[in-house]
């Protein structure tokens, strides 16, 4: 059997992992860092959450799609009490960049590590089209 699949891939782990996958009207978005174009990590969780939903927002944008589109995500973080002890600025800025209250759902997930010993948290999308 075979799948129609639409693949955006970008950045320095393109040979190995497309950003993006559709299919049918089903987007699959890898996860996202908080990192910048040039691979810059600020240290703080509050700013790499803000990159990973520009990544993110880049991504789905590829496919014609915004942050109105996603129905599912998970943040991925290496330490949950970091994230609690700022939920209010972190959950604020989520909200801007949804331009409201999001209405996704959501998990979180406290993992060892992330590809890269510098970011704190990635974002992954599931959105529909």
């Amino acid at each position: 059997m075979t799948i129609d699949k639409k693949s955006y891939r970008s950045g320095p782990y393109a040979d190995f992992i497309a950003k993006g996958v559709q299919v049918g009207n089903v987007l699959y978005l890898s996860g996202q860092l908080g990192m910048d174009d040039e691979g810059n990590v600020p240290e703080g969780l509050l700013e790499q959450v803000k990159l990973a939903y520009a990544g993110l927002t880049q991504v789905l944008g590829e496919f014609g799609a915004t942050l109105d589109n996603v129905v599912d995500e998970t943040f991925f973080v290496t330490d949950v009490e970091e994230l609690m002890a700022n939920v209010e600025p972190i959950y604020t800025a989520r909200q801007e960049v949804y331009g409201g209250f999001p209405e996704v759902a959501q998990t979180v997930i406290q993992i060892g590590a992330l590809v890269d010993p510098r970011c704190k948290i990635e974002i992954k999308c599931i959105a529909h089209l």
